[in-house]
């Protein structure tokens, strides 16, 4: 016969015994759900090589970044391109979040480099939809890419819309070019077109809008 304090033995030891087990669980359960596989279909169906998803999974893209990357390489963004906005996003500390922006660039035959460097200078955000507008307006990747350039930097610059107003009166691709490197500002639109309007070449509104 055991007695009272006995059984209270016999529990506790049982107790104890049973801690290890339960500190194991403990610490395998954070394990296991970091082991859960990564959902890498949606890159493979969107026609990604096995190499560049393997290469994604090791610089340990999110579950939202796949689908956000799927949509840029359903688009037809080459897979070096996808790895490299990967990248570019990633240096910047930001989670690649432009799949819609990258994919309505590609979309309307903005070319993959042209894109990269709307990237690199941080205007694929609201702006993304503009250059989309200016390239449909049959404007240069150059263009896209001055004004983008000029606007990273905080300075002046036309807008798509403005430009591609000047572009409907006859106004040359690099005469463009220089207005919108040179800063000229919105509010100079309506007075370039009415120079145009009054037989202003190109040349001549190079020298009467100089800009800032």
């Amino acid at each position: 016969m055991f007695s009272r304090s006995d059984d209270g033995w016999g529990l506790a030891r049982h107790k104890c015994a049973a801690l290890p087990g339960i500190l194991l669980l403990a610490v395998l359960a954070p394990g296991c759900n970091r082991a859960q596989p990564l959902d890498t279909k949606p890159l493979d169906a969107a026609g990604m090589d096995y190499t560049a998803i393997k290469q994604l999974a090791a610089l340990k893209i999110t579950p939202a970044e796949i689908l956000e990357m799927a949509r840029v390489r359903g688009a037809g963004f080459s897979d070096p391109s996808c790895l490299e906005i990967y990248h570019v996003y990633h240096d910047r500390g930001r989670p690649f979040e432009a799949g819609d922006a990258v994919a309505g660039l590609v979309q309307v035959h903005i070319s993959e480099p042209t894109i990269l460097g709307l990237a690199r200078l941080d205007q694929l955000g609201l702006n993304a939809g503009e250059y989309e507008t200016m390239r449909l307006a049959g404007l240069s990747e150059q263009i896209i890419l001055e004004v983008a350039r000029r606007r990273a930097s905080g300075k002046p610059v036309l807008s798509g819309p403005s430009l591609a107003s000047l572009k409907n009166t006859g106004l040359r691709d690099p005469t463009l070019l220089e207005l919108a490197r040179h800063g000229v500002p919105d509010s100079e639109v309506s007075a370039i077109v009415a120079a145009r309007r009054h037989g202003a070449k190109d040349a001549e509104i190079l020298r009467r809008f100089p800009g800032s």
